[in-house]
């Protein structure tokens, strides 16, 4: 077996698959029966199944690159270099990041990071001391577009860095990932926590609550539910929650629409994952359509 198989890395690490898998039931040759070799692990009740969602994003995490799951350049939070503090203050608060890319020119120009924390002594008597970014920029970590996940993982936690700017081809600041962008593919989206059934997207929790997948449809959920979302306008329901509320919804937001109220469950810095799904009675359709 080579390498790049299920048994790569350190004998230490080998040896303690190999134990792992004599308990599931055998060694696999390729990826694709390790992970099948795991799932009917988690079907025989010898994994959970927050066990088993991690160890597929673990195993995704060596094949994903960082171009994929970086936050690209014109959605990054950032702060201009000679912005006085009146103007990084409200972007510091409406954000509630800790850290912060600071730009020159534009925002191809990383010039440094800002933390939050950095900025608490001058939110006191700000006459007592002279703001100056220049005293308080950190050294940008830089990292290629191609930079595999896993390898990045092992470099934050040598260096303690919990962000580096992705820059492409041309040396231009093209994103940003953080440590926690990369935890979030190994732990963040635990779909089956909610007991879906393989190819099933939406799944009826009561008379009038549902959870269902992000990705689902449009034309599958008016299927199901016999609405008459327009089709045209957006291809899944993440498409149609975000464009209700205006932005990338975050974890909690409600926003009713039409006959059902939409919850977020699930969702990350580009996404959302999961949301609940409920049919609003004649009452409450009424009171949301009648509210200013």
């Amino acid at each position: 077996m080579n390498s790049d198989g299920p048994s790569g890395g350190s004998p230490a690490g080998r040896s303690w698959l190999k134990q792992v898998l004599r308990v599931f039931g055998g060694e696999p040759e390729d990826r694709e029966q390790l992970i099948e070799l795991l799932r009917d692990a988690k079907r025989r009740a010898l994994l959970d199944t927050e066990a088993l969602s991690m160890m597929e994003g673990a195993l995704q995490v060596s094949e994903l690159r960082v171009r994929d799951i970086m936050i690209p350049r014109a959605h990054m939070v950032v702060v201009e270099r000679d912005a006085p503090l009146e103007s990084i203050l409200p972007v510091v608060i409406d954000s509630a990041h800790s850290r912060f890319p600071v730009i020159g020119d534009d925002r191809g120009e990383v010039v440094g990071i800002l933390m939050a924390k950095d900025l608490l002594a001058y939110c006191g008597d700000s006459r007592s001391r002279r703001f100056n970014m220049r005293e308080l920029l950190r050294a940008a970590v830089f990292v290629p577009e191609s930079k595999r996940l896993n390898v990045l993982l092992n470099e934050f936690r040598a260096s303690r860095n919990h962000m580096a700017i992705v820059v492409d081809e041309f040396g231009a600041a093209a994103g940003l990932v953080t440590i926690e962008d990369v935890l979030e593919q190994i732990v963040g989206e635990i779909e089956d926590e909610h007991d879906f059934d393989e190819g099933t997207d939406i799944l009826r929790r009561s008379e009038r609550e549902y959870t269902a997948k992000a990705h689902t449809t449009i034309e599958e959920f008016n299927e199901y539910f016999g609405s008459d979302f327009p089709r045209h306008e957006f291809d899944t329901i993440a498409g149609l929650v975000s464009n209700a509320l205006g932005h990338l919804p975050k974890r909690g937001e409600k926003v009713n629409i039409g006959n059902f109220s939409f919850k977020v469950l699930r969702a990350d810095s580009r996404r959302i994952h999961l949301l609940n799904v409920r049919l609003l009675s004649g009452a409450e359709h009424e009171a949301g359509e009648s509210r200013p």
